[in-house]
């Protein structure tokens, strides 16, 4: 069935997509979503900020509405034609000084994209400002990469300094290097106490240097001793008195919508290091995702936010409901506990540390992740990854096939096979 319930969230973050992807129009947009175009173009009215994004990459800004013209012109007095004439010059000339400046400002601001994203950023924004110095005044340039003036003289003048302190660094690096060489397990402070050992047994040369010192170097080229890759647990036990039975003994089927949700929390990992979580309410009938909750913490209210979405925004009522989830703390919270009840709902769980037991909602979270960053390993930040796992959240009941419902999505299945389900689960 059709989704028709959209809050105000899921709007705002329909005009953001559409506004915001490159060369994207109202019509393919709207297909993505599951909605009518004309649903879309009004929320863009109300929502939204009057810019776009072309295909280029650029962003415009759109002329004002019809409907806001009209009500500009509603009690206006009749303009004589030199009046008129004189207003269009001067709107005119406006907008080719206003051209003229933005042009300028996209050419800046195009040169300077490939110093950003790579070090420090500060200082790739001065020494930008360096090498464009000849070719556009330093101060609209700084005024650009918003920094101070006194603060890239002040770069500039140190220059010497930090070239002397770039060449000690690398011949600093040549040593590191060799000694990681000879055994790449090492971090950086086994790297200084061999450092330092090999300089008092040559009579101190080369010098001693500091761990600080070395990690600096070897993070700056990219140098590091061997570990395991960091797995990050979202799945944390808490001991609790409730017993929750399993309900669903892996068999994740369901005789009609609303019936049986699975659910779990996974990490979408940024390049800062940091990560965004994403609870999920499946419905094992169809594969649905009924109900989804995405933040920068795994507390208690992201599950909730998501089980509430799947009540009020999708089924208008889980009374009478599984959900099945694993034994993560958020889950056997006594709050989590109070709004199963109140929505009517039976919570199960499977058994620790047993993923097969919730299969389901993990075989989700591997297909999202890996169709959406594919040969990448992060988000570049959280903006853009709650933008792409947004689109992607609503393509898959819309309009992504899933083998499950006989290469429908899962919206489409719900509809045209109401009372059939596949025999292997």
């Amino acid at each position: 069935m059709a989704r028709k319930n959209y809050s105000e969230e899921f709007r705002r973050q329909a005009v953001d997509l559409y506004e915001s992807t490159p060369g994207a129009t109202l019509r393919g947009i709207a297909a993505d979503l599951g909605i009518e175009r004309a649903t879309l173009a009004r929320w863009v009215e109300l929502y939204g900020s009057g810019k776009k994004t072309t295909a280029d990459g650029t962003t415009t800004i759109s002329s004002p509405s019809r409907a806001r013209q009209r009500a500009t012109r509603a009690g206006a007095e009749p303009e004589t034609p030199q009046a008129r004439i004189a207003r269009l010059e001067a709107e005119n000339a406006a907008l080719r000084a206003e051209q003229a400046k933005l042009t300028t400002e996209r050419e800046i601001l195009r040169q300077a994209a490939k110093y950003f994203g790579r070090g420090d950023e500060v200082v790739n924004r001065f020494q930008f400002v360096a090498d464009h110095c000849t070719t556009f005044e330093v101060k609209r340039l700084c005024a650009l990469v918003e920094i101070e003036r006194s603060s890239y003289y002040a770069w500039l003048k140190a220059a010497p300094a930090r070239r002397q302190r770039a060449e000690d660094d690398a011949a600093l690096a040549a040593r590191i290097r060799a000694v990681h060489d000879d055994d790449n397990t090492q971090g950086a402070p086994r790297i200084t106490a061999e450092l330092n050992d090999s300089a008092a047994g040559a009579g101190a040369a080369g010098g001693r240097v500091n761990h600080k010192r070395v990690a600096r170097v070897m993070r700056e080229h990219g140098i590091v001793g061997y570990r395991r890759r960091r797995r990050v647990r979202t799945t944390v036990p808490e001991p609790s008195d409730r017993k929750v039975p399993d309900l669903l003994n892996r068999d994740f089927t369901a005789d009609a919508p609303n019936q049986r949700y699975v659910g779990d929390i996974t990490y979408l990992p940024l390049a800062d290091g940091n990560n965004l979580y994403l609870a999920t309410v499946i419905d094992c009938y169809s594969r649905r995702l009924a109900g989804w909750s995405v933040a920068d913490h795994m507390r208690t209210e992201l599950v909730e936010d998501a089980l509430n979405a799947a009540a009020a925004a999708t089924r208008s009522s889980l009374a009478g409901a599984v959900f099945h989830s694993d034994h993560g703390s958020v889950y056997t919270s006594k709050d989590y506990a109070r709004l199963c009840t109140s929505l009517g709902v039976t919570q199960s769980m499977g058994s620790v540390g047993t993923s097969a037991d919730n299969s389901l909602a993990e075989s989700f979270n591997a297909t999202l992740k890996r169709e959406i960053l594919q040969d990448h390993n992060t988000w570049p930040d959280p903006a853009t990854c709650r933008r792409q796992v947004f689109r992607w959240l609503v393509r898959y009941n819309t309009r992504r096939r899933h083998s499950w419902c006989r290469y429908q999505s899962p919206n489409t299945y719900e509809t045209l096979y109401p009372a059939t389900l596949p025999s292997a689960a």
